[in-house]
């Protein structure tokens, strides 16, 4: 196989071309992505879009062309993030375009050359070597040790074995050894050889993946949804409000102008483009925030999703594991060895001999995973000593076969005479090498079972002299003696077992979903404190199982094993049936479809792949588990904050429109005109888009149960409360005011007096609503200069607009007196006390959870 002359010619150029312009290049199809325009005009029919921008046009229409651009502003932040979700599938296709297209060696017109890996067509001959990625699915003709990583496909953590094609075998699903077929984008970890491309582009099985990619679609959030409906009621009910209003100062004043003037001014008070800003900033200073626990946000929508997650579902192989096999024990000598990776303990002399010749047995520069932990495992324990032999040389190899799962090398020793040989396999083939007697095979098969009980892969070790000048056919024909067994383990992520602890503290649940063997899974899930891991769903029991039954079976399973990418899509769609809040981890191709139907895509970033990254939601920048935690807490506080904004929001509007309305009703002079309105705006909007998200999380964020998705954006408790406070808030001012027409004082006095106790209960608003749990008094000990900002810029602006003669006038006031200024702190105080001795009671913890 070394030599051109011994291949076959392989096509044609002039084949190949045909062949080529008959099936198209050898990747996927790129689908006519939507235009930018066709994208904008989406967005613009969005009722969010369509609040926006009349708000906007609303400021305009007055003169604030300051408001109108920052409404606008944010109208263009919105089509921004759109237009990002419309372009992820299309970046998704393409990154796995570009891995399923690698450069590629084929023979053609019997010569070998390197093409580009879209130019592969059916028939091509491909020259299969160590470490080079499969550029289309394939037969293999002739191989020697093949090995191939599929954990991208099937999610199994140890290469499978390839055998050469016996002329009859039908191509099949990747998965398992001893297979005679390749698949496009796996990579070749052991041996060489020859294989005739059966299929390209779409037809392969990582182009299945690609399509199964372009029929999901991405969903809005729950918060989304909520908040949309919630701002369509309140705008309806502004609206209808507004109307009523200019008809009644119309009807009972004649001045329909004025009356015009007064159902804008409710319009400004009522307008709740405050909600969509707080989604688009919370959530995106809420990415920047989260990029500090090393999660790259890719879909920022759904970081406040990620705070109400309660199914995790998380990919065994590279997510829970560290994605590369080491020794974990040794059998030999009728004993046990449990090797400790962070133990620093001499190796028994017994166990020396084990590991010399299943390194003897292993390639002197190894690819495969289980050879370099032989080979680390060598360099840790017997650097200094004798068993190591970097002057040996290799004289004859013995491959890999179906009927003999045994790989033998056979090496000269410098000076000596003969031959030594080592061999490594499956413990049942080492047993049939060594005619072992029925006793001894059957305690040797005690051993190797309790090993893979542990999860671990089993390896057997033999040795042998040769002293012939002939090397036989066979390795039966060697006298091999039995040395022991080799145990590996794809090893656990050291930070994944507290992480998992915090996720059931939290209410959130862990499932397991992994292609690699149901032992496996378990003795991972035991490790790390899966529970229940007595309990496992396998690929070929899924497949059979109706959606309804699915659906109730994961109810309680939490171990799936030895599924495939379409089992993954469809386990994560029948928990999102069954009404669960789903993220999903992953970092291989077979995750894609997963990662972008689940609410929350979470992909590795140092381990994954392009088409993983580009199809989840949130990407683990370092591949700690643990970082998932911590987003997920953070989700939780962004959720919490954003509840406590819009409770803010939605009392502070109760009085600003309370105020507009009551002194039309009852004859007196207008309070507010919509220059007052724009005054407590510069308040209202940077306290809710910046103070708000600044604020750190409640104490008790993750000993909480994941808010339920199905919960209103206000329950009727928060709801109740929240109108209260801004009822509360009402009547202080109302009673201010008219106390202050009454008493005789003029109106631009008395307007000042109100004015500047609403604009304190404003601030006390804020600070009341900062936590709904720990009171004011504990909150003004939380650092949060944002807020403080505020405070400050707002008194000042106060001050400004009551005593600078010039804007005095504009805003229609007169000034006042210290004893009124003391008269409105004391009133806007009083306003927020209830709420204050409300957090005291019982009831208040459920209030903060809701």
């Amino acid at each position: 196989m070394d030599s051109k002359q011994e291949l076959p010619t392989g096509l044609t150029q002039a084949e190949a071309a045909l062949r080529l312009q008959a099936d198209g290049p050898n990747e996927l199809p790129s689908g006519k992505s939507p235009g930018l325009f066709a994208i904008a005009l989406r967005v613009v029919k969005e009722p969010m879009f369509l609040l926006l921008g009349a708000a906007g046009a609303i400021y305009l229409i007055l003169g604030d062309v300051h408001e109108a651009l920052i409404l606008l502003s944010f109208v263009v932040m919105i089509m921004g993030i759109t237009i990002y979700q419309e372009r992820k599938t299309e970046r998704a296709l393409e990154a796995l375009r570009d891995l399923s297209s690698p450069r590629a060696l084929v023979v053609r017109d019997g010569e070998q050359q390197r093409i580009s890996g879209r130019e592969v067509v059916r028939g091509d001959l491909l020259i299969l070597n160590e470490g080079d990625r499969v550029p289309a699915d394939a037969v293999v003709l002739s191989c020697n040790d093949l090995c191939t990583d599929e954990s991208l496909l099937t999610g199994e953590s140890v290469p499978v074995t390839k055998i050469s094609w016996d002329g009859t075998q039908q191509l099949q699903r990747p998965g398992g050894d001893g297979l005679p077929f390749i698949f496009s984008g796996t990579l070749l970890v052991q041996g060489k050889g020859v294989a005739e491309v059966l299929t390209t582009g779409a037809a392969t099985e990582i182009g299945k993946i690609g399509k199964v990619l372009q029929t999901i679609t991405a969903e809005s959030t729950p918060l989304q949804r909520k908040t949309t409906a919630f701002v369509h009621k309140l705008a309806f009910a502004g609206l209808s409000l507004c109307a009523l209003v200019v008809v009644l100062y119309g009807l009972t004043r004649g001045d329909w102008l004025a009356g015009t003037l007064a159902g804008i001014t409710l319009a400004m008070a009522l307008l709740p483009q405050e909600f969509p800003v707080i989604l688009t900033v919370f959530l995106a200073l809420g990415a920047w925030r989260i990029s500090h626990h090393r999660v790259l946000t890719r879909h920022i929508p759904a970081i406040e999703t990620l705070g109400s997650t309660t199914v995790l579902c998380v990919d065994k192989t590279g997510t829970l594991t560290l994605n590369r096999m080491a020794v974990r024990k040794l059998y030999a000598g009728g004993e046990f060895l449990d090797i400790h990776p962070d133990r620093a303990e001499e190796l028994p002399e017994q166990f020396h001999e084990l590991v010399e010749y299943g390194i003897l047995a292993s390639e002197i520069d190894p690819f495969d995973p289980m050879e370099k932990a032989l080979m680390e495992l060598g360099q840790r324990f017997l650097a200094q000593t004798e068993h190591l032999h970097y002057d040996w040389a290799l004289k004859h190899e013995y491959a890999l076969t179906p009927e003999l799962l045994a790989h033998s090398h056979a090496w000269k020793t410098p000076g000596g005479h003969g031959h030594i040989i080592a061999t490594k396999g499956a413990p049942e083939a080492i047993a049939d090498l060594c005619h072992l007697p029925d006793n001894i095979r059957h305690q040797l098969g005690e051993k190797v079972s309790q090993m893979g009980a542990e999860g671990l892969r089993v390896l057997g070790v033999a040795r042998a002299k040769f002293d012939g000048p002939h090397w036989p056919d066979g390795q039966h024909d060697f006298n091999f003696e039995l040395v022991g067994l080799i145990g590996l383990a794809d090893p656990v992520r050291p930070t994944v077992a507290a992480a998992l602890s915090d996720c059931y503290s939290a209410g959130i649940r862990v499932v397991m979903i992994t292609g690699d063997y149901p032992g496996t899974a378990q003795a991972i899930a035991r490790q790390i404190g899966l529970t229940p891991h007595d309990q496992i769903i396998t690929g070929p029991e899924l497949e059979a199982m109706s959606d309804t039954d699915l659906q109730q079976r994961i109810r309680t399973v939490n171990i799936f094993a030895r599924v495939v990418p379409e089992q993954k899509l469809r386990i994560v769609n029948a928990f999102k049936a069954n009404g669960e809040i789903v993220a999903m981890t992953g970092d291989g191709v077979n995750d894609a479809p997963a990662l972008k139907a689940a609410h929350i895509g979470v992909a590795m970033g140092a381990r994954g792949t392009d088409v993983a990254r580009e199809a989840a939601s949130l990407t683990l920048l370092d591949d700690d588990f643990a970082s998932i935690v911590g987003a997920m807490k953070m989700g939780r506080r962004i959720y919490d904050n954003i509840r406590h904004a819009m409770t803010y929001i939605l009392a502070v509007h109760v009085p600003t429109a309370g105020m507009s309305l009551i002194p039309l009703v009852l004859g007196w002079p207008l309070m507010l005109f919509p220059v007052h309105i724009v005054f407590l705006e510069f308040v209202i909007d940077p306290a809710c888009s910046i103070a708000f998200e600044a604020e750190p999380g409640e104490s008790d964020l993750m000993q909480r149960p994941p808010r339920d998705p199905r919960a209103p954006l206000f329950s009727r408790l928060a709801l109740a409360l929240s109108l209260l406070q801004g009822l509360s808030l009402l009547i202080v001012v109302w009673a201010v005011y008219g106390y202050s027409l009454g008493t005789g004082a003029s109106e631009t006095e008395a307007r000042a007096f109100a004015f500047t106790t609403i604009v304190l209960g404003n601030l006390g608003l804020i600070l009341a609503n900062r936590s709904h749990s720990r009171t004011l008094l504990t909150m003004l000990r939380t650092p949060n200069a944002a807020l403080w900002w505020i405070v400050g810029w707002t008194l000042i602006g106060l001050a400004l607009v009551i005593y600078v003669p010039s804007l005095r006038e504009v805003f229609r006031f007169s000034p006042l007196h210290p004893v009124e200024l003391m008269i409105s702190f004391a009133a806007a105080f009083t306003a927020i006390l209830w709420f204050e001795l409300f957090k005291r009671l019982p009831a208040a913890s459920r209030f903060s959870k809701v």
